[in-house]
């Protein structure tokens, strides 16, 4: 739009200065040919002019235009005699255009200044306030007696406005088809231009929702060189984060490993020491996990083409705490069509969120959990529910607090829920607790949701 807006002023200017100039060009080829007419009839009236034997001035009369002899049609010619000792007497001879009337010229005797050619110029109004322009030289005549005279052919201006008004409607008319034609020519040309760019626009939206992973498509030379530098910065972003996500787990693998032996060793005794260190074992190994949930959650909210169809994980997380849940016979059941529904992030993170918070809902129902699974908008949202006592409003914050249990004679160590909140902001999502329609606790967790449009990942194994 700025282009277009500074194109338009521009061929606007330009064609009202082009326009202008035109005009005035053909003004002024038009009023100088009309005062080389002038100048014509002029000679033609010198050399008409005579004095008789009587020594009285007379004219013949000028044939070729029958303007001479219409009153008031606009071409006219005077004869004055300018005596050397008095005013000059004006219109002796006249045309018969003039009709009782004479040209408004001066009256002294003084010859305004003549032209090289010897002829002046002159701009005259008539008594109806037409503008004149007139052509006047001084003539003295052969004869002995005969006095100086000054001749003068007038034409009206408006004779030339009609032809100058005509030519400026076309001008106008082709001036405006020019600049409609280039305005047009120019939005085409943007249009062309500017096309890739869009592309481009459209292939970086797909990186960023993880629809691709590179940028695809064959663009302008311009252009090209910046696609594929793109390429490579995504390229080696892919790599730097798988590197990280598989040192990360390397470092989990070496750790679990010592603190397994540890709890092994520890187990096999009985002593407040060996309690102790079974206890400090639990606990590291918590904190490994959660860290390394948390680093790996990071690293792929940061990664590109990321996208995990939830169904499948849906469906093997309700058989996991089905089984899981089997001696209090709680039944897990899904809502809602998930099967085109997939999440950006990865598919570990979602099984770590989904499965604590229907862990916990099985921990607490009675008999029923549902999960139901929408997409709103951008964004995925789960929503657990179960027909447990629930938890009263002013305590649902607490129990996203670190190592926080409502009641301690439930299972658990108080980081699952934590985890999931922690998990669900590191990928700019949500989760919330609520009062359920079933009668216990409704928790909502809502994640970005990935387009429809791309190749469906594989999911992971199902959970044991």
């Amino acid at each position: 739009m700025r282009l277009l807006l500074g194109t338009f002023v521009w061929i606007a200017v330009a064609i009202a200065v082009a326009g202008w100039g035109l005009r005035g060009l053909f003004q002024e080829h038009v009023n100088q040919q009309l005062q080389d007419q002038l100048v014509g009839q002029l000679n033609q009236l010198s050399a008409a002019v005579n004095f008789d034997a009587n020594n009285r001035l007379e004219v013949q009369p000028l044939t070729g235009d029958a303007r001479w002899s219409t009153p008031l049609s606009g071409l006219y010619w005077q004869a004055d005699v300018l005596p050397p000792d008095g005013p000059a007497q004006l219109g002796v001879m006249r045309s018969r255009s003039l009709w009782d009337q004479v040209l408004p010229l001066p009256a002294d005797t003084a010859f305004p200044g003549t032209s090289r050619n010897g002829y002046a110029v002159l701009h005259l109004q008539d008594p109806q306030h037409h503008e004149l322009l007139a052509v006047s030289r001084p003539l003295q005549l052969p004869e002995a007696k005969a006095p100086l005279l000054r001749l003068t052919v007038a034409a009206d201006q408006a004779l030339v406005a009609e032809p100058i008004q005509s030519f400026t409607t076309m001008l106008l008319a082709a001036l405006g088809s020019l600049a409609a034609g280039l305005l047009l020519a120019v939005a085409v040309q943007l249009q062309l231009a500017l096309r890739p760019l869009d592309v481009l626009r459209q292939r970086l939206t797909a990186v960023r929702t993880g629809a691709a992973t590179q940028l695809d498509g064959q663009f302008p030379n311009e252009l090209q060189p910046l696609i594929n530098e793109f390429n490579h910065v995504l390229g080696a972003n892919a790599d730097i984060v798988q590197r990280a996500r598989t040192q990360a787990g390397n470092l989990a693998h070496a750790v679990h490993t010592p603190l397994s032996i540890l709890g092994n060793a520890a187990a096999q005794e009985n002593s407040p020491l060996a309690q102790l260190v079974q206890e400090q074992v639990a606990t590291a190994q918590r904190q490994v996990d959660y860290h390394l949930a948390r680093a790996r959650a990071a690293a792929a909210i940061r990664a590109t083409g990321l996208r995990t169809p939830v169904q499948a994980p849906v469906q093997a997380l309700l058989r996991t705490m089905q089984r899981l849940h089997a001696a209090r016979h709680v039944q897990f059941e899904q809502t809602g069509n998930a099967s085109d529904l997939a999440f950006r992030g990865e598919a570990q993170d979602l099984f770590e969120m989904l499965g604590n918070l229907l862990d916990n809902a099985g921990k607490w129902a009675r008999s029923h959990v549902q999960l139901h699974v929408e997409r709103e908008g951008a964004q995925l949202c789960f929503t657990v529910d179960d027909d447990g006592p629930g938890i009263p409003a002013d305590q649902r914050q607490q129990i996203f607090a670190r190592g926080q249990r409502l009641d301690e004679q439930r299972p658990g160590a108080g980081l699952g829920l934590d985890i999931v909140r922690e998990l669900a902001h590191t990928y700019s999502g949500t989760v919330s607790a609520d009062a359920s329609p079933l009668g216990g606790l409704r928790m909502r967790l809502c994640l970005p949701a990935a387009l429809d449009d791309t190749v469906q990942e594989a999911s992971p194994p199902e959970p044991t």
